[in-house]
């Protein structure tokens, strides 16, 4: 997914800088219903789709991965029937063909049935802001993250709808609560980074958080390029 931004300048090199950053930050996800899993060094722990049994109370829980493993694992267990299990499914596919208009009607229709289960609701704020609707994107991550706060990837689309916005302050606060409870959830480095760096004007904060993402990430060259350029501004 690519989101927007306020630009605060009109140096063409200086827009495709920035413009590149973006992309190169934002993330779509699409979540399994029940665990997501992040990393940010040692063993990677991919994502595990576990389809939901019919019926069953919704509960939710926050794992830290042990055996020297850096990561977390949160896990949801919806309780959905069949159908809304199909509507989900649904949904998902609407939205990898981009018709969020009816992906979002599935899935507010998913959340009466289960109201108590994240996914639906960061889907739901994503198939929003591609229909620019972000006031009703806004109001289904804060469901979100009042089910789960600080949920990594609820704050991370938080963090980027705020930014797009102008609310850039908000947006510092979004993604620093969440690095505090899920510091190894790499792409809110990444976009704390950017944040930080193009509209904040807080170089100190950009480098930190370019370096950490690099870290787990060290496979992605630009960043690297961009943590050179910091280091140089500030003379380190």
């Amino acid at each position: 997914m690519e989101s927007g931004a306020v630009m605060q300048t009109t140096d063409k090199e200086q827009f495709s800088r920035s413009k590149a950053r973006r992309r190169a930050g934002f993330v779509v996800l699409i979540l399994a219903l029940a665990t997501l899993a992040g990393c940010s060094s040692g063993v990677k722990v991919p994502p595990v789709a576990v389809l939901p049994k019919p019926v069953v109370p919704a509960v939710s829980s926050v794992t830290r991965l042990g055996e020297g493993r850096e990561g977390f694992v949160i896990q949801e267990i919806p309780g959905f029937d069949a159908a809304a299990v199909k509507d989900f499914e649904r949904a998902v596919v609407m939205m990898q063909s981009g018709d969020y208009e009816a992906a979002s009607r599935l899935l507010e229709k998913v959340i009466k049935q289960d109201p108590g289960v994240t996914a639906p609701y960061i889907n739901l704020a994503i198939a929003r802001m591609h229909g620019n609707k972000p006031e009703q994107a806004e109001e289904a991550l804060q469901a979100a993250l009042k089910l789960i706060p600080a949920h990594p990837v609820a704050s991370h689309e938080y963090g980027l709808l705020l930014r797009k916005a102008g609310r850039f302050a908000e947006a510092r606060k979004i993604y620093e609560a969440s690095l505090q409870a899920f510091p190894a959830y790499s792409p809110a480095h990444k976009n704390l980074g950017i944040l930080c760096d193009l509209y904040l004007q807080d170089p100190g904060c950009a480098l930190e958080h370019y370096e950490s993402y690099s870290a787990a990430v060290p496979m992605d060259e630009q960043v690297k390029i961009w943590i050179a350029d910091l280091r140089v501004r500030l003379k380190r």
